[in-house]
Parts: structure tokens; sequence; C-alpha cells
């Protein structure tokens, strides 16, 4: 902030003294997550504005015949103003669509949506421009204190430790081909094809997977896979049916049931690793096999404090969207889908699951994609609310604790994590996953508890990263139409 005695810079002092826009706005609302915007800005502005964009351009405009900046003011107005439009347009429709955000009373979750050429700038009159916008649905606070919850309580036995370190030490297994027809918890190494009826719509190819009772796609799953499996030997084929999800990514077959033509080329078996003194240091520096099962005791009570919040923070926003009625658009939640699965997947990886159990939880979310996400936006917007009306946010050190354990899980430094991160965009991913965590604690902090047992979630479920409809889900992070950071899923906070 500037004293009396300090002296303002001449670009702060004009940003200052910028005067506003006089702004004639009206606001439509199709529906409680989106407003329709038109605006009017007046030929005074529009006049003003092209002088600042001249005053610029004068003194170091080149005109044939003159000296640069030399010009005549009138010449250069009438030789550049053309050229000078485009411009004068850019910097009105920002500061247009910056004023009339803040002055209307909604909180904007995405970026405007309007065509810039479509959009004219007139030689006469006021420029008229329109544009859609989402943002945060208004409603009235549910009462989230003194709830009623119940929370899970489990101690682990030894046989639940011996079962969890089998499979942890199945990632450093090794597979022998199998004589003789496969089993349950044998391995099968496979070829699929999908069709719709003649029309191939993919392959899948030597993928080696476990035989459970679910195979999984991030758009159907086959059921009862383990009855088609137990029995086959390497060579024969298997035919089954499979509904591809209402929510996969191609439209044209949602919710149709097409064929899968499997074929077993080989049956294996998992031989687990000695527990020799170089293989306890080589996975982990461990001295014995008793400190490793204390590590896989540790990993074990950290996935069950996953299962407890995520059960706890169930409980809670089920309470809290319960009269949530307010209609999310589809395109929104199609949009907002990878962001979810992006927060599920961070969270999931910082809490020490498996790279397997990540993609059944992946391809689960991607099958109900549009149910899940209008959840969790629900979820969000309430959690956001109360995160801003306590002042919670993520600090430095929030970032540095997630990023630590999901290094630890990967055996990758935090160093590259981090960038990682950054690289993909999803920064932002891990702070909504920080803060939503941090309302959790507040109310569960005013909350009352009854003890329950935990019910383990049986797994029966092996899972394959691709799309049987063959279009494939999109993950890159795709660029900001106008330049800036997105402003989507952020608070105020990060906004500012």
């Amino acid at each position: 902030m500037a004293t009396p005695d300090t002296e303002l810079a001449p670009e702060e002092a004009s940003e200052q003294e910028k005067p506003k826009l006089a702004l004639e706005v009206k606001v439509e609302k199709p529906s409680a997550c989106q407003r329709h915007v038109t605006v009017t800005v007046a030929r005074d502005d529009i006049e003003r504005y092209f002088k600042n964009a001249f005053d610029d351009l004068a003194p170091k405009a080149e005109v044939p015949g003159f000296r640069p900046g030399r010009a005549p003011r009138k010449l250069v107005e009438s030789r550049f103003r053309e050229q000078m439009s485009n411009q004068v347009k850019g910097t009105l429709l920002m500061d247009s669509v910056t004023q009339a955000s803040e002055t209307c009373d909604f909180s904007a979750i995405s970026e405007p949506d309007f065509d810039f050429e479509a959009i004219e700038l007139p030689d006469d009159g006021p420029m008229t421009f329109e544009f859609d916008i989402e943002v945060r649905p208004e409603f009235d606070m549910p009462e989230w204190k003194g709830l009623k919850l119940k929370r899970q309580e489990h101690e682990y036995t030894e046989d639940e430790v011996s079962e969890h370190l089998n499979v942890l030490l199945a990632r450093y297994g090794h597979m022998v081909s199998k004589d003789g027809p496969a089993e349950a918890g044998d391995h099968v190494t496979l070829n699929i094809t999908f069709k719709d009826g003649d029309d191939e719509l993919s392959k899948v190819e030597k993928h080696t997977v476990e035989v459970k009772p679910t195979l999984s796609f991030s758009d159907g799953n086959i059921e009862g896979f383990d009855s088609l499996m137990v029995g086959a030997n390497a060579g024969d084929h298997r035919e089954v049916k499979v509904v591809i999800s209402s929510d996969a990514e191609n439209e044209a077959l949602r919710g149709k049931e097409v064929s899968a033509d499997i074929e077993i080329t080989e049956v294996r078996h998992l031989d687990l690793p000695e527990m020799t003194a170089a293989f306890l240091d080589r996975i982990g520096g461990f001295e014995d096999e008793e400190e490793l099962r204390d590590a896989v005791r540790k990993e074990l009570e950290r996935q069950l404090a996953y299962h407890q919040q995520r059960k706890i923070r169930q409980q809670i926003t089920a309470i809290l969207t319960k009269n949530a009625n307010w209609e999310l658009p589809p395109d929104m939640l199609r949009r907002q889908g990878r962001r979810e699965l992006e927060r599920a997947v961070l969270e999931l990886r910082s809490s020490g699951f498996s790279d397997d159990v990540i993609r059944q939880h992946q391809n689960q979310l991607r099958q109900n994609s549009l149910a899940s996400t209008e959840r969790a936006l629900k979820e969000h917007f309430i959690l956001e609310r109360i995160a801003e009306e306590h002042k919670i946010d993520a600090e430095p050190g929030d970032y540095d604790a997630e990023i630590l354990l999901i290094a630890r899980q990967s055996n990758e430094s935090p160093r590259r994590i981090r960038a990682r991160l950054e690289k993909r965009g999803q920064m932002d991913a891990l702070r909504n996953q920080i803060i939503e965590r941090k309302v959790i604690d507040l109310i569960t902090g005013e909350a009352e508890f009854t003890e329950v047992p935990f019910e383990a979630e049986k797994d029966e479920t092996v899972a394959i990263d691709h799309a049987i409809s063959g279009v494939e889900h999109v993950d890159e992070i795709p660029e900001a139409k106008y330049g800036g950071d997105s402003e989507e899923l952020r608070t105020p906070t990060e906004r500012g």
C-alpha cells in the first residue's frame, strides 16, 4: 500500500485513475448455474479508448513522407483506424467483461463464452455484445453443525497384514507360464475384439490381467469374467455381450449392447519373490520381514483413514446436498468431470493405493461421469461456501505434505511429482482437495459420532485403461480461450 510520502509510478497512477466504463448490463438466468449477459458500451467510452490507443501510437507511427512520430494526428487516425479497431475492441471487451462480472451478483466458475470475431465495433453509436458464463448457484446454506455421523473403526489382524503383504509382493512377482486351465487368481493374457454387429469398434492386444469376477473398462464392464476364464486354456475363445455405459465418449453407442470375442493366448501363475535380505533392502531398505510388516500395517492404516474420511464425507455431503435440487447443465458436467477425476486420483495416490485400484476407480467414475460429477460439484459448491465464510485456504505446507505422500507411494522425488502436477495443470485439483478436506475436518469437529465396524470393500475387479466403444477419454488440459488461467472451480481467494 502506498503511504502519503510514496510517489506512484506513472503506470500505477494511470491504472488508479482509469475511469469506469458507462455500461448497461442485462443479466438473464437460463438455469441455476448459467447466466446470459448482454453488455452495451457507450459511444463516449469507445471514442475514449480510440483516443488512448492513438495517444500511444502517434509518437511512433510511421507514415510515408513524415519522420516517425511527426505525421499529423488526423492523418495517423485516418490511416490506422481500421488497424486499431481490433486492438480497441479487444481491450474494451476485456475491460467491460471484467467490470460487468465484478458488478453483477454472481460468482463465475468459467470464462465468458463469446465469439470475438462475431462482435462488431460500430463506426457510430454504442457497442453491444452478449456472452454466456457459468456461475456458482445461489442457495440457502444448510445447517452443518452438530451432525450425527457414524465412524468406521478397525484393528488389523496379522492375517490381514499378511494378505496385504502378498498384494504388495505381487508387484515384484514373476509370471510363470502354466500348463492347464486357468483358475481364480491366475493371470491370463488376452486379445479382445469388440464389435457392433459386423463393425469392429476396438481391440485389446496382449493384455495380462488377473482372473477376478469383473473386468472393467472406461465405458463398460464384463461381469462374470472369472466364470468365463476358469477352465479356459491357451488358444481358447470366449464370447460375451457388453453394455456400453450411458456416459461413454462415443454418443452413438451409449447404452448399446455390443459383442466381445476374448482370445486367451496364455495362462500364467504369479510366483511371489522370496523375502531375502537383498530383496528387503532393494524394495525399501528394510532390515527384516518384521520391519516390512510394520510398513505394510502403516499403509493399511493410511488406507483405512481414507475409507473413514470417505464414508464420513459421504454422510456429510448427503445431508448437506439433500435440498440441493438445482439443475447443472450437462455440458458443464462433462467438462468438469475431468477435474473431479483428477481430484479423486490425487486423493487415492496420497492415501497409498496401488495403480490397479486407482485404475478401477477411474473406470467407475468414467462409466458414471455425469451422476458422479453432479454430486461432486454440488458438494464442492457447498464446501467452498463454508471455506470462504471461515477463511479456510491451502497453505504451502499443505501442498508439500500431499506431494510427499504421493511421492512416497510412487517412489519418485517430491520435486518430480510437483513438476508433473504443475505441467498437467493439476495443482488446482490438489488445492481443492486440501481445502475440502479442511472443511470436512471443521464439520466433523462439530459432529457427534457413533463407532461402527469397518466393512472392507471386496477386491473383485480388475481394470484395463481402454474404451470399448473406440473413442478414448480426453485427459489433455485445454488451453484458456482468451488467455490467463482458467477460473474453473476456484475460490475467490485463488482468483484474487
